[in-house]
């Protein structure tokens, strides 16, 4: 039985998007950070040793930058590896769901941006097809996400 309203076939296929974009996932993920970083400053706010970065290609050389965006891309590998097991899925979204929440009061507003560059990064890449097969995988990650902040009192 596969996750919530994804479909075997639509696992499937999200999982060889997510795959295609994985292989470099620091500097895929460091390109998403940088991004995100770039188009909404405000997200910086959240990470003290970027503050003072406002150059991208500073961002990009940045090991923190960087370790972040690996941490960020293993996180949504393993969200994707158990898409058809909502228990394991739950499992890896309810702890990081409340640690961002609780701990690191970050705005849940920032997952939807984080999915959404990620999504344009995979259309430059690798076409409307794999953007298009990740989607439902992005729109669970963060429902879950934002049910989890609800739960927080958020």
């Amino acid at each position: 039985s596969s996750t919530m309203s994804l479909s075997e076939a639509e696992v499937q296929s999200a999982r060889g998007a997510w795959e295609k974009i994985y292989v470099d996932a620091e500097d895929n993920g460091t390109a998403v950070l940088v991004r995100m970083f770039t188009e909404h400053p405000d997200t910086k706010s959240y990470f003290t040793h970027f503050k003072g970065m406002d150059s991208a290609e500073e961002m990009k050389q940045s090991d923190q930058v960087r370790g972040h965006g690996k941490k960020v891309f293993s996180a949504i590998n393993d969200m994707v590896q158990h898409l058809g097991n909502s228990e394991a899925f739950l499992g890896i979204v309810t702890p990081l769901g409340k640690k961002h929440a609780t701990q690191l009061k970050i705005d849940p507003k920032n997952f939807r941006i984080i999915c959404d560059i990620i999504l344009q990064l995979m259309e430059e890449k690798f076409g409307g097809d794999s953007k298009a097969s990740f989607e439902k995988v992005t729109n669970e990650i963060c429902t879950h996400l934002n049910n989890i902040y609800k739960e927080e009192g958020w």
